[in-house]
């Protein structure tokens, strides 16, 4: 290093060689050592020249921190003195010092001049600068402070013995005077340790974070120099291991005929306190969590109440409910994922709501996500939850269906509606039970079995690329198909009576029962719309009933009461159709329906309960098919 670069002549010379004592000139902005004489070569036994250009924190390796506060303390107030450092021998002979120190130069350098002195040699002198200094009539002040800390700690010696807090005393040079047990015992410093000592380098020189703790910021000081009382809530000391703690302290400054002469520092640890405010708040995290969660479970129970479901048992004796049953039996005890088929209100959630009622996951509840009506943007919010300010409109943060179904059972409805695009996220929280909310970087594990249900054929929609085959594998699992009404008529009458007496009761009507030729004319007819358009039609029966049922059943069908062999509709002079001729009998079919409601979808009346569907899915059909279900409507003339 060219050292004549950046040490100036004219700071250096040669008047640092004409001091009595071991010398140092460093930079301590850059920790350089400017200059040295030959005194210092002396003490550590080598060529002064050969610390020139070095940092100064190498003749103090172990002692960095306190030699920065050390600095930084002569910067701030021009001069500095310290007991603390030692220098350590090659042959480990260690030497303990007494350094004073001044700052050199103009204003805006950091050149710092040290005078080190061997403390075992200074013992006879410093008895001499005592008595000299005693001499010059500093004897008769220093002693009064002296006496006026001891009368202090005698006074009051039980009480700073018998107290939990620790207690210690600084003069104005912020060196310690006094301490008691507690201090000695939290401090890990014994109390003849302390005496004399520049107590911020000692216990307060740096923060928790391992940053330097300036002099000039800190409050005990700025007790007796201010010569007010300083009050601090949380604050870090430093043991005589390393190690620190958090404390809480009150600077008081004594005062001697109206002038601070030091301050007495009364200081606790609040590490017990901290941890139990942490686990404080991390309780009353989780009851947040708990509250909200039962909130939410709680709203949807009492959206699951409002919807009115009718069945809790599987009603019938056909040998298809009976292959159902048997399949239920056989997967509800695992937690296999269910993917339930069929046509729609065959009562596939039935079918799902009997496999949660006979799994462990019974007490845990069922959540119902109706895929078809949740907004393509809403996806990932609805089935993940979001934090506050995810997006335009979280004002709050929100559990999504996934979480609420926690160490349940999640109902996908028309899974088939979901979008192509969002099916790969449905599949990673199948395949790994994680996720994270929107807008939030933590992954939350869950425990969720899933029962998926469709009446669209996902297979050939997998082939046609409109349905991921990954997730469809993920899902069919175990395949469940609901059985269409056409199928198992004889279920017919134990339905409709069921339907009739709940009807009955719902309308606060007299009971009525079924005749032959009413289960004859429910035989009958072909049922499109299943168990859902049956139950219907029971219930308008006993609205419009006076005394007995006339069944009057709805649609073009009505008259010519097709029967179980008459071929499906889709058939025509025994030819199949191409998918655009079924679109295109589906969207006549769709729109006789709103002809007949004059457009009105929801509602006993509306085209919905006519096609014998859920308002939800006709809605959907109708987008898809372009169909505006207002220009159905009657206007008046």
């Amino acid at each position: 290093m060219n050292t004549e670069a950046i040490i100036r002549p004219e700071i250096t010379g040669n008047w640092i060689d004409h001091l009595p004592e071991a010398a140092l000139l460093v930079d301590a902005g850059r920790d350089l050592i400017l200059s040295a004489n030959s005194a210092m070569g002396r003490m550590i036994g080598s060529d002064r020249q050969s610390l020139v250009g070095t940092p100064c924190t190498h003749l103090f390796t172990d002692q960095r921190p306190q030699l920065i506060a050390f600095t930084e303390e002569t910067l701030f107030r021009s001069h500095g003195w310290s007991r603390d450092f030692f220098l350590q021998y090659r042959d480990g002979h260690t030497v303990e010092l007494e350094i004073s120190s001044s700052r050199v130069g103009e204003a805006e350098t950091q050149n710092v001049l040290l005078l080190l002195r061997d403390r075992r040699q200074l013992r006879t002198l410093r008895e001499r600068h005592d008595a000299n200094h005693y001499h010059r009539g500093g004897l008769l002040e220093w002693r009064r402070v002296e006496e006026l800390f001891k009368d202090m700690e005698r006074e009051n010696q039980l009480i700073l013995h018998a107290v939990g807090e620790g207690i210690y005393g600084v003069d104005a040079e912020g060196r310690g005077t006094f301490a008691n047990p507690a201090a000695e015992r939290m401090l890990g410093w014994r109390i003849d340790e302390l005496m004399g000592r520049v107590l911020h380098r000692v216990v307060h020189h740096s923060h928790a974070d391992g940053s330097l703790y300036p002099l000039k910021d800190c409050p005990i000081y700025a007790a007796f120099r201010d010569a007010s009382v300083k009050r601090v809530g949380e604050d870090w000391f430093w043991r005589k291991d390393g190690s620190g703690f958090p404390v809480e302290y009150t600077s008081t400054p004594i005062l001697d005929n109206g002038h601070p002469v030091g301050a007495v520092v009364v200081f606790r640890d609040i590490s017990a306190r901290q941890e139990a405010q942490k686990e404080l708040q991390k309780a009353l995290e989780e009851v947040e969590t708990l509250k909200h969660r039962l909130e939410m479970e709680n709203a949807y129970l009492q959206e699951e109440l409002s919807a009115e479901y009718h069945f809790h048992e599987i009603f019938g004796q056909s040998e298809a409910i009976k292959a159902i049953v048997r399949r239920i039996g056989m997967v509800a005890p695992t937690d296999a994922n269910v993917l339930i088929t069929g046509e729609s209100g065959t009562g596939k959630e039935l079918i799902a709501r009997a496999i949660h009622q006979s799994s462990s996951r019974r007490d845990r509840p069922l959540i119902r996500v109706n895929c078809a009506a949740i907004p393509k943007d809403l996806f990932e919010s609805e089935f993940f939850g979001h934090i506050k300010g995810a997006f335009t409109g979280a004002v709050s943060d929100r559990v999504g269906r996934f979480e609420l179904a926690d160490g349940g059972t999640l109902f996908l409805d028309e899974v088939g509606e979901i979008p192509l695009e969002l099916q790969g996220k449905l599949l990673r929280v199948l395949q790994d039970q994680q996720f994270e909310r929107v807008g939030e970087n933590r992954t939350r594990a869950v425990d969720v079995r899933v029962i998926a249900a469709t009446n669209r054929d996902l297979k050939a929609e997998v082939q046609q690329k409109t349905f991921r085959e990954d997730l469809y594998f993920r899902l069919n699992v175990f395949p469940i198909e609901s059985v269409p009404l056409r199928r198992r008529l004889e279920d017919i009458p134990i339905l409709a009576q069921e339907f009739l007496n709940r009807a009955c009761q719902k309308f606060n009507r007299p009971t009525l029962a079924l005749r032959e030729r009413d289960v004859e004319t429910l035989k009958a007819y072909h049922w499109p719309g299943n168990v859902r358009e049956l139950e219907n039609v029971i219930e308008r029966q006993v609205i419009t009933a006076d005394g007995r049922l006339d069944l009057d059943l709805p649609g073009p069908d009505s008259t010519a009461r097709i029967n179980t062999t008459t071929p499906p509709a889709r058939h025509y002079s025994g030819e199949l159709m191409t998918e655009q001729e079924l679109r295109e009998l589906e969207k006549q079919n769709l729109t006789r329906a709103l002809t007949m409601s004059s457009g009105r979808v929801f509602g006993e009346d509306g085209a919905a309960a006519m096609l014998g569907i859920k308002p939800t899915t006709l809605t959907s059909r109708l987008k898809k098919l372009e169909i505006e279900p207002r220009e159905f409507q009657v206007r008046p003339e």
